[in-house]
């Protein structure tokens, strides 16, 4: 949206008094990402600026109040963006909210790093989750043509890109709609992709990543592909997975992360918990722990649970109270800051990979090894961009610390 609105003349600000006119876009995954976006339309609504709300919460929830006097934009309607934001100005009110196609992958974009390109591989998905908000509004899995996403990828290489990160609501499913599937999509990604440029995978649910475990090992082990992958598990206990209706047993996510952990070196296995949900029982809850301590996620997202309105989570009855779900969120957010994962890096030299991204102290910039990962370096602004060899020096609990390998350095053309 930024890329189109800048092409046609606009200048974007993140000042909301300086902007004329105010486009909020919107996440409907978690009750404080919703509430925070209804407070900054009402915002909005109290002013003299006309607003545009964009995004999945008006896609899932188009009568949700508040919305009524403001324009509104789908999630696939986003090429429109120019053409809402133009009536907006003029004191209109327009509703684009229809279910249309996928919008194209070449329609312009501001990054908000310039050497990484974010691409989306297929929207929607095969699953019903219970808990879930988010097909609502982005439907049933869409996947763009591998052609038409390895010439995206091509295109944005040549002008100056050296990460390309594929995203999805879920990776694992992508082709099951046009007769192909995930790792041919890499493998073609992968002829493609220059020595100095990496591609990270996206987002995967186990059940469409267990027909491919095989298939990804040399994908994963590659050079110019990291070592990385999200998969979510949720819960440890197969009960609340099935009340989740989440289609795959603790076993086979535990499967999943061993396969892949011993036959790609560091892998790294990032995964998301939903603590407290409706059904999970005290004894359900120990299950999630357990499988927590044994398994000692590096990177792990969790929440306390959110019934999203419209879910049939919402409407089941919850067996424990609200102090309850709250001790509970304390009780995996107390044992996951206590591991020390990267202390294990300390002493050795590894090859690490430079976007240009800074740490918040301004003297570091941040880079990541194969298995992504993240390693604070000296800032040096000539290397932005470049991939070296680096000393660790130390370690956090989120990241490491190192020097640079003099000489080895090897920057993007």
């Amino acid at each position: 949206m930024a890329g189109l609105l800048t092409a046609y003349g606009y200048r974007m600000t993140q000042d909301k008094e300086e902007a004329d006119v105010l486009l909020l876009n919107s996440c409907t995954v978690k009750n404080p990402s919703q509430d925070h976006f209804q407070n900054m339309v009402n915002e909005g609504k109290s002013g003299s600026k006309p607003v545009v709300a964009a995004g999945c919460v008006p896609q899932g929830q188009p009568n949700l109040g508040g919305l009524d006097k403001v324009s509104v934009l789908g999630v696939q309607q986003i090429d429109r963006v120019v053409e809402v934001v133009e009536e907006a100005l003029k004191g209109n009110v327009v509703r684009l909210l229809g279910q249309r196609t996928t919008p194209s992958l070449d329609l312009p974009k501001i990054r908000r790093n310039a050497r990484v390109e974010i691409v989306p591989i297929n929207s929607g998905c095969l699953n019903s989750c219970t808990y879930c908000k988010t097909k609502h509004a982005r439907g049933k899995l869409s996947s763009y043509a591998p052609d038409l996403l390895v010439a995206r990828i091509q295109s944005v290489i040549a002008e100056g890109v050296c990460e390309v990160w594929l995203t999805s609501e879920d990776t694992g499913a992508y082709g099951r709609d046009i007769d192909t599937d995930i790792v041919k999509l890499l493998w073609a990604i992968v002829a493609v992709l220059p020595e100095h440029v990496m591609l990270r995978v996206g987002m995967t649910n186990p059940p469409y990543i267990l027909e491919h475990l095989e298939n990804l090992v040399p994908i994963l082990n590659h050079p110019r592909v990291y070592a990385y992958l999200h998969i979510p598990v949720q819960a440890g206990s197969d009960a609340v997975l099935e009340a989740m209706k989440r289609e795959y047993t603790c076993a086979e996510f535990e499967h999943i992360v061993g396969f892949l952990r011993t036959r790609v070196p560091d892998m790294t296995i990032a995964t998301d918990i939903i603590a407290a949900f409706p059904t999970e029982t005290e004894q359900d809850f120990q299950l999630t722990m357990d499988m927590i301590n044994r398994q000692q996620f590096a990177i792990m997202n969790f929440t306390q649970f959110y019934p999203r309105p419209g879910t049939p989570a919402a409407k089941m009855k919850r067996v424990m109270s609200t102090r309850e779900a709250r001790k509970r969120t304390k009780a995996i957010s107390e044992v996951f800051e206590a591991w020390a994962p990267y202390t294990k890096l300390v002493g050795r030299t590894v090859r690490v990979w430079t976007t240009g991204e800074m740490a918040r102290d301004k003297k570091h910039m941040i880079g990541h090894t194969k298995n992504y990962t993240q390693v604070l370096i000296p800032c040096d602004d000539t290397l932005f961009g470049a991939s070296m060899e680096v000393c660790i020096t130390g370690a956090g609990r989120w990241s490491v610390f190192g020097t640079i390998v003099p000489g080895t350095a090897v920057c993007a053309p």
